[in-house]
């Protein structure tokens, strides 16, 4: 078994960009992913086998960080809920999109999982991600420890922290832009989300609709009868085009804006944890100023310590957390704009082709005439 990973002392051996997450495979109840990573050597690639408890033990890794300065200022990537085989209504709502597909948006949520944590320069660093793509041990069996993340971000009655009011200007108005983009953002995604199932449902209604065509259709020499059933069988095919159209649709939809809205609302959902973070220990900080003004003159010199100990953690916090709220920005920003563009090639492309298709059906229609 793999030793406990703690220390950020290594550096990626494969090429960041190029991780994919190229196919899911079933054992019973399990999922595993097979993950490919690009040699830097350029003699090859490593292909392993990761199962979700392996990605959460990189996760819990990559939080467990706390010797790292100002950590508690990151955005971490988000990792997508828990796929299941089989899964419940309940846990189909919560992953949305990526529950569509036979897990192929599953899959590229993971890829942007990992591309994104290659990217980074704090957490490409962690002995754990380079173990995680190139050993051929999971490591999900390990036990991972419980840290600080853990406890800030569950625990509930921390959450009045969030209402506090910044000493940072900056910082308020990021917190009040994340709240309102992710709620928008949220929102969106589950109205597109109803959508493309509802095409889903249409291609579907199309496909029956066209098969019962073939029950009209009736033998005989009659030439009324062999008009109509030809017509019949022409007709079906028009219909048949137009499940095709309206799956293609669907498809475009839910692998480029569909994907990219999933992203964008866990983004904002990283954003929103690192932000609770920071005014959390904003709120420590503050405690901690009170209790040295009104410490008594025997534990004045701690008190003043401490304080000091949480100011300059709280400044390393701030400055990291700038940072990656520029990053995170700038990321955001080309994601979408890279998610709607492909969305309009690909719907383009698919509106020309059925165009062309609809204009075969027409012409052999009026070859009817």
């Amino acid at each position: 078994m793999m030793e406990e990973v703690k220390e950020v002392v290594s550096t990626l051996s494969v090429h960041g960009p190029n991780i994919k997450v190229t196919e899911v495979l079933k054992d019973g109840d399990t999922l595993t992913f097979l993950v490919v990573s690009q040699k830097l050597s350029g003699t090859g690639e490593y292909h392993v086998g990761r199962t979700y408890e392996d990605f959460e033990w990189l996760q819990q890794h990559l939080f467990s960080q706390e010797d790292e300065p100002g950590i508690q200022g990151v955005i971490f990537p988000s990792l997508p809920a828990k796929a299941q085989v089989n899964a419940s209504p309940k846990v189909m709502k919560q992953l949305g999109f990526l529950g569509l597909g036979e897990w192929l948006l599953y899959c590229k949520a993971l890829e942007s999982f990992l591309q994104q944590i290659a990217a980074h320069s704090i957490l490409s660093r962690n002995k754990a991600v380079e173990i995680f793509l190139t050993s051929s041990d999971p490591p999900g069996r390990q036990r991972v420890r419980k840290n600080i993340f853990n406890r800030l971000s569950q625990a509930v009655e921390e959450r009045r922290k969030e209402g506090h009011k910044d000493v940072d200007e900056f910082f308020q108005t990021e917190r009040h832009q994340n709240l309102v983009l992710t709620g928008c953002t949220r929102t969106a995604a589950e109205k597109f989300l109803d959508v493309v199932q509802s095409e889903q449902k249409i291609a579907v209604a199309y496909g029956h609709f066209s098969a019962s065509l073939h029950l009209c259709v009736e033998p005989g020499e009659d030439p009324d009868k062999q008009a109509f059933s030809n017509a019949c069988m022409k007709l079906s095919k028009v219909f048949d085009s137009m499940k095709k159209n309206m799956t293609s649709v669907a498809e475009n939809n839910m692998n480029t804006l569909g994907l990219g809205l999933d992203l964008e609302s866990r983004c904002q959902e990283a954003e929103k944890e690192m932000l609770f973070r920071r005014t959390c220990k904003l709120v420590e900080l503050e405690t901690a100023r009170r209790n040295a003004e009104k410490a008594k003159p025997l534990k004045k010199a701690a008190m003043e310590e401490a304080k000091k100990a949480l100011e300059t953690e709280f400044d390393h916090i701030c400055g990291v957390a700038k940072q990656e709220v520029a990053r995170f920005q700038a990321a955001r920003v080309e994601m979408l704009q890279q998610a709607l563009v492909q969305w309009c090639e690909k719907q383009l492309l698919t509106a020309k082709e059925s165009a062309d298709q609809f204009n075969q059906h027409l012409q052999a229609f009026r070859g009817m005439a």
